[in-house]
């Protein structure tokens, strides 16, 4: 019964990437927050072929809680080359490529407003997967911590015993690794709901 609730994720394609951003905060009064970093991995034929990171200027400041996550000051973040300098390099990385995002609900918009802000172009993509919603039925299933936007990626990396790439970083979230890390967690993921196999550790 559990290896049917996997069943979307058996159904990824082989070549995808993973998109993952820091920010400068949440989304409030004054709309969304800023990029600061935007990490993308590319899966090629289901495995990890490269990880990069955009280092990106915001125009609004980090706030003391975003610090505390990513660690990136505003002292650090003000020598960053600007997002709209950079987006012709990130708009490859995205064309015609299925974009797998962990909380898309959060990311896909912070991008797509980036892109109007400075009026870009966004390229022709094939679509966006969230891959913490998709989790929800197999993590409520198996009691696993679940918000209303899913397992989050901590959950999932505990739970199917992938390696912890943060921890090496003494804790702190990054766009790259966290987009490495998800990318992990999703190949994990699709194996088991292929081979039926949906046992987590406790």
């Amino acid at each position: 019964m559990y290896k049917d609730l996997l069943w979307i994720f058996t159904q990824l394609p082989d070549d995808y990437i993973v998109l993952d951003t820091e920010t400068t905060g949440l989304p409030g009064e004054n709309g969304p927050p800023d990029i600061v970093t935007l990490g993308i991995t590319v899966v090629r034929n289901r495995e990890i072929a490269e990880s990069v990171e955009f280092k990106t200027r915001p125009q609004k400041r980090i706030s003391e809680e975003a610090q505390s996550i990513h660690g990136i000051t505003n002292e650090q973040a003000a020598a960053f080359d600007s997002f709209d300098s950079q987006w012709q390099q990130i708009a490859e990385y995205l064309k015609h490529q299925l974009i797998v995002i962990h909380n898309a609900s959060y990311d896909w918009p912070i991008l797509l407003d980036h892109v109007a802000r400075y009026g870009l172009a966004m390229p022709p993509i094939q679509g966006v997967f969230c891959s913490q919603k998709a989790a929800i039925p197999w993590a409520q299933a198996l009691n696993l911590p679940c918000s209303h936007r899913g397992p989050s990626l901590d959950a999932l990396t505990e739970a199917l015993a992938v390696e912890n790439l943060r921890a090496k970083e003494g804790g702190l979230h990054g766009s790259e690794i966290d987009s490495r890390q998800a990318a992990r967690v999703i190949e994990v993921v699709r194996h088991r709901g292929n081979m039926g196999l949906v046992y987590v550790t406790r």
